[in-house]
């Protein structure tokens, strides 16, 4: 039973019966994929030598899963990212290589051995980390922006990893010739034969191709299949550019997935990038589900039985030192708390692509087989143990450091859009919904970190920050905004916010959430144009409910609303200039006295129509 068909329904099944339990049990899919993997391979043996095959083919998910994130990141975005990608990436690259270099030296390697094992372990997965924050939820903070940057520059740092490797091997001359391919993560390229400056100008152009062929060809070829009506050329047409990007990065000696990333910045403002994402999406999480399988299945178990303690205690060390590095480097880009062990725990692990490394430099002659096959199954390991860390981080970490929302640097505004909204709670989620479905933007605020992340999920962004501080609204376009919304649900707070932006601008139109009379009349006094009393309306179609219900005609009742709604807003600016803030309600005569007086006038206003309708029923 090694047929093709039955390999394809034993990864299939195993992967559709971990997931879903995995996921259930709070721990994640990519925990799942992997323990699938773990019980099909090793434990199980149902799978075997296939499994580098099929691993092979799986790590386009990888691949598509940096196109997908290309089409998130317009190249303003990507130049933003230039600090933390440079930066932070670069140092956690070259910190973690010397730290491993020295490792090495001290458990007796030669240098060579000992340079090839600290960069090659210096990178982290990027399937496990990208998949588990976007499950998560966290790839719109801090923690996670800075580990998709660190992350990236790993995947460039792959292509002068690769140029080396083969400079440290005893017979440098076998370095192209036996190199394998590694399933398009680099490898042998086409173009060893050639000088190294004609090499140089092949990739240049190959890069080149990929950016003028995304804006030029690409986008013209996208808008006449779209105009086919025939979907599935059009999603063929996806799978054809990612897979083309694919072969051509591979081609020229360079990293497919980086490759895909360029594809996707470059068509990131085109006018097709959803349907690209929904097109492409089902096949990326298809294949780095099989992906993580295939890593559990092709754990090395008989090497870890041989010596468990040795290769856990190596893994573990691993872990830990790039996690100390990382720690170190996010309290050098003065990140929160939570972001910092958000980076550190989830990029202490060895990536996937150390797996083409190893063998790269295995067949280099870098590595022996022994070593490599002992490096292989740390890796391995790094990453089996990568979802716990961020189970652990998840449910006992953050919870007892009360850190679920913690103090952070208000988010860099980089828009200015006529209306500005502060709070997205469920009042100014609708006012959002509202003027974004009629074609109309607006710079959303908000305090609350979970709300923030919670509408990132919906592609809906929202710029963290306290709309209290008059840095935050001037940053968001203040000066030059139509209409502020303030639907924030802090009284007092929503109360000095209004005043702020008045006196900041007498001519801005305010529309301010209130949540009863005396809130209407605070906000009307620090100058509220449109105060809107968020019960009322609901409260009121309540109460036609509630007539309907009681036998009340669906007229009667809808003209019954309609003079209490107009008598009560009429009441509410009469009412007002009886107010005195400094005066309980309660302990004003006059407010009292008024307040009877508008509802009595409330009661035979309902009389008198209730005769005039008896009236004019016909007999």
């Amino acid at each position: 039973m090694d047929g093709v068909l039955f390999q394809a329904l034993v990864y299939l099944t195993a992967g559709v019966v971990a997931a879903p339990i995995a996921k259930r049990l709070g721990l994640g899919s990519v925990l799942g994929y992997l323990a699938a993997g773990v019980i099909i391979g090793p434990v199980l043996q149902i799978v075997g030598e296939e499994t580098s095959g099929v691993q092979t083919f799986a790590e386009y998910g990888v691949v598509m899963m940096l196109f997908l994130i290309g089409l998130e990141l317009q190249p303003q975005k990507l130049w933003d990212m230039r600090d933390r990608l440079i930066g932070l990436g670069g140092l956690q690259v070259a910190l973690t290589s010397a730290a491993f270099f020295a490792a090495g030296l001290t458990l007796g390697l030669d240098w060579k051995p000992s340079l090839a094992v600290g960069m090659i372990l210096s990178l982290s997965s990027t399937a496990i980390v990208l998949q588990t924050l976007n499950e998560k939820g966290w790839m719109k903070t801090d923690g996670g922006r800075s580990s998709f940057s660190v992350l990236l520059f790993q995947d460039i740092a792959v292509i002068p990893i690769l140029a080396v490797l083969p400079l440290l091997g005893s017979l440098p001359d076998n370095g192209s010739d036996h190199a394998p391919s590694a399933g398009g993560h680099g490898g042998a390229s086409a173009l060893a034969s050639l000088p190294e400056w004609a090499q140089g100008l092949a990739i240049v152009a190959a890069i080149g191709l990929v950016i003028l062929g995304g804006r030029y060809l690409m986008r013209p070829a996208f808008r006449f299949i779209a105009r086919s009506g025939l979907s599935e050329i059009f999603t063929a047409a996806a799978l054809l550019l990612v897979v083309a990007i694919a072969w051509l990065m591979t081609l020229v000696g360079l990293s497919p997935a980086l490759g895909a990333f360029i594809g996707g910045v470059v068509l990131a403002d085109s006018e097709f990038r959803h349907e690209l994402e929904s097109d492409i999406e089902p096949f990326k999480a298809l294949l780095l589900g099989l992906f993580f399988i295939t890593v559990g299945a092709g754990i090395n178990f008989g090497l870890l039985m041989a010596s468990p303690g040795p290769v856990f205690a190596l893994a573990l060390g691993l872990m830990v030192v790039k996690l100390l590095i990382l720690a170190l480097l996010a309290r050098l880009f003065r990140m929160s708390t939570r972001d910092g062990l958000i980076i550190a725990l989830g990029l202490a692990q060895a990536g996937e692509f150390a797996f083409v490394l190893i063998s790269f430099a295995s067949a280099a002659h870098v590595l022996d087989a022994e070593l490599a096959g002992s490096a292989a199954l740390i890796v391995a390991i790094s990453m089996l143990l990568t979802p716990l860390l961020f189970l652990l981080l998840d449910k006992l970490t953050l919870p007892r450091l009360e850190l679920k929302s913690p103090a952070r640097d208000d988010d860099e505004i980089d828009q200015s859009h006529p209306v500005i909204i502060a709070g997205v709670g469920r009042f100014g989620q609708i006012v959002n919904r509202l003027l974004v479905s009629r074609g109309c933007e607006a710079v959303v605020l908000d305090h609350d970190q979970d709300a923030v992340e919670a509408m990132a999920r919906f592609e809906q962004q929202v710029f963290f920050g306290d709309a209290s501080r008059p840095a935050l609204l001037r940053a968001a376009g203040l000066a030059t905004a139509e209409v502020f919304v303030c639907a924030i649900d802090d009284k007092a707070r929503a109360v000095e916010i209004v005043e702020f932006v008045r006196r900041e601008r007498s001519d801005i139109r305010i529309v301010a959430r209130a949540f009863d009379r005396l809130h209407y009349y605070e906000l009307k006094r620090a100058g509220a144009d449109v105060i809107v009393r968020e019960m009322f309306e609901g409260s009121l179609k309540a109460g036609v409910a509630t007539l309907l219900s009681i036998g009340v005609p669906e007229e009667e009742a809808l003209k019954a609303a309609a003079i209490f709604r107009e008598h009560d807003n009429a009441s509410v600016d009469h009412l007002y200039t009886m107010w005195d803030a400094d005066v309980a309600v309660t302990d004003n005569p006059t407010y009292i006295e008024q307040a009877r007086q508008r509802r009595d006038m409330l009661i035979e206003a309902m009389r008198n129509d209730r005769k005039s309708a008896a009236q004019n029923e016909p007999t």
